[in-house]
C-alpha cells in the first residue's frame, strides 16, 4: 500500500512523537527524528504529522521540526508520566487524523491506533550504573508499554534486534531500519576554514557526542595522552549532558585539547573530512551514528566492538577495539595516526560502506512498516 514513491494515491497520515527535540539535550534520537521526517518531505505516499506536549516555545534552531505539530494540553513531566504508567490521556481524543502512531523517542503514547515503537537502545539494561535509579524506572515502564502495545518495533541495527528480543520483544514485530546519511563530502576550502574557526591544527582526533558517562571520553582521554603525537590536537564535539567533567580530565593535555561544545552541522561535516583519525569507543550504541558520519566523510574511524557500531565498520570500514582497554584505544590512535595503506584502504572501504545508508532508504522501510499495519 505504501512503501515506495509512487505506490498509492493515498498517502499514509503519520502522527510521529516529536517531544525529544524540546529536551535539554535532544540528542540522537532528535536527530534522526528529524532526518526521518526530511526523508519524508515531498513523497506522496506520506503526510507526516508531529506529536508533542504543551510548550511556550519552539526547540532550539538545530532541532526544528520540519513539519506541523500537534501540541497536547498537557506539560511533558505529566505527559511522561502518566504515558508510562496506564492510558491516560489517549491521544485519539487530541489527534484523530492520523492512521498510525510512531512512537521514536522513548515514550509510548496511548492510542488505539496501529501503533509503531522506534527502540533506539537498551543502554540502561547494561549500564545501570551511568544512569539514575528514576531514569532506569521510567525506561522500564515505557519498554514495558512497547512489549505489551507496539504492533511493530523498529530498531536501527542488529545488535539492538537481538537485545531486545532477549528482553522480551516477540522477534516476529522487530523490523531492522538503519538511520542514514546525506551529506556530501565537504570541499576543501570548508575543512580549512572550520580549522580556522576553531583554532584546529592541521591534524586532529576527532570525538563527538553528547558529553556523558556512556561516550567513554575518560578513557579516550587517556589513551590519547599516552599515544598521540605532539603535533596532533584531541577536538572533542558535543552538548553538555551529565555526570561527566571533561574539563578537569583534558586539563593536563593543555593546548592538545579544545571542548568545541555543540556546532552547526555544516561546521560538524567539516570537522569530520578533517580530521586525521575519528575516535568513538562508546561503551554502548544502538546505531552510532557519528561513526556512519565520519565514514562518509572520510575519516579513518576507531570505534568499539561489541555494541552496534561494530556492525558499521564491519569488512575494513574501520579499526574495532574493546572499549574498556586504554591500551587497546591507544595502539589504534597510534596505528591510524601513523597512515599508510592500511588505513588507505580501510577509508575507501567506509566510503563505500557508508553510501549504502540513506536516509531515503531509512524512510521507504519506515512506510513499509506503517503499511503492513493498514
Amino acid at each position: 500500500m505504501f512503501g515506495t514513491e509512487s505506490s498509492s494515491d493515498q498517502p499514509c497520515r503519520a502522527g510521529l512523537v516529536v517531544e525529544q527535540c524540546w529536551h535539554a539535550v535532544p540528542g540522537g534520537t532528535a536527530g534522526a527524528t528529524i532526518d526521518l521526517l526530511r526523508a519524508f518531505a515531498g513523497r506522496p505516499d506520506v503526510v507526516a504529522t508531529g506529536i508533542a506536549a504543551r510548550h511556550k516555545d519552539a526547540p532550539e534552531p538545530a532541532y526544528r521540526v520540519p513539519v506541523d505539530v500537534h501540541h497536547l494540553p498537557f506539560p511533558r513531566q505529566l505527559l511522561y508520566q502518566a504515558w508510562s504508567r496506564g492510558p491516560w490521556p489517549p491521544l485519539d481524543r487530541f489527534v484523530r487524523d492520523v492512521d498510525v502512531v510512531h512512537a521514536t523517542g522513548g515514550i509510548v503514547p496511548s492510542t488505539k491506533k496501529p501503533l509503531v515503537v522506534t527502540q533506539h537502545d537498551l543502554a540502561w539494561v547494561h549500564h545501570r550504573d551511568l544512569f539514575t535509579s528514576h531514569g532506569v524506572r521510567f525506561f522500564e515502564r515505557c519498554f514495558q508499554r512497547t512489549i505489551e502495545r507496539a504492533q511493530l518495533t523498529l530498531v536501527p541495527s542488529q545488535a539492538t534486534a537481538d537485545d531486545v528480543e532477549r528482553s522480551g520483544v516477540d522477534s516476529r514485530s522487530i523490523r531492522v531500519i538503519p538511520w542514514g546519511v546525506d551529506q556530501a563530502k565537504a570541499p576543501p576550502n570548508e575543512v580549512e576554514q572550520v580549522k580556522v574557526r576553531f583554532a584546529l591544527p592541521g591534524r586532529y582526533v576527532l570525538s563527538v557526542g553528547t558529553l556523558e558517562p556512556r561516550k567513554n571520553l575518560g578513557r579516550l582521554i587517556e589513551a590519547f595522552s599516552a599515544s598521540a603525537p605532539p603535533d596532533v590536537t584531541l577536538a572533542i564535539v558535543g552538548p553538555t549532558g551529565w555526570q561527566e567533567d571533561i574539563a578537569t580530565a583534558i586539563a593536563p593535555l593543555g593546548d592538545r585539547a579544545k571542548m568545541l561544545g555543540f556546532v552547526s552541522r555544516s561546521d560538524l561535516v567539516a570537522l569530520y573530512g578533517g580530521a586525521s583519525a575519528f575516535a568513538y569507543p562508546s561503551l554502548f550504541e544502538g546505531f552510532g551514528l557519528p561513526v556512519l558520519e565520519a565514514m562518509a566523510q572520510g575519516a579513518p574511524v576507531i570505534t568499539s566492538l561489541g555494541t552496534a557500531t561494530e556492525e558499521l565498520v564491519a569488512g575494513g570500514g574501520g579499526v574495532g577495539v574493546d572499549p574498556t582497554n586504554v591500551d587497546a584505544i591507544a595502539n589504534a590512535l597510534s596505528d591510524v595516526l601513523a597512515g599508510g595503506a592500511d588505513v588507505n584502504a580501510m577509508v575507501r572501504e567506509a566510503s563505500r560502506r557508508a553510501a549504502t545508508y540513506t536516509w531515503k532508504r531509512t524512510a521507504d522501510l519506515t512506510l513499509s512498516a506503517y503499511a503492513e499495519l493498514l
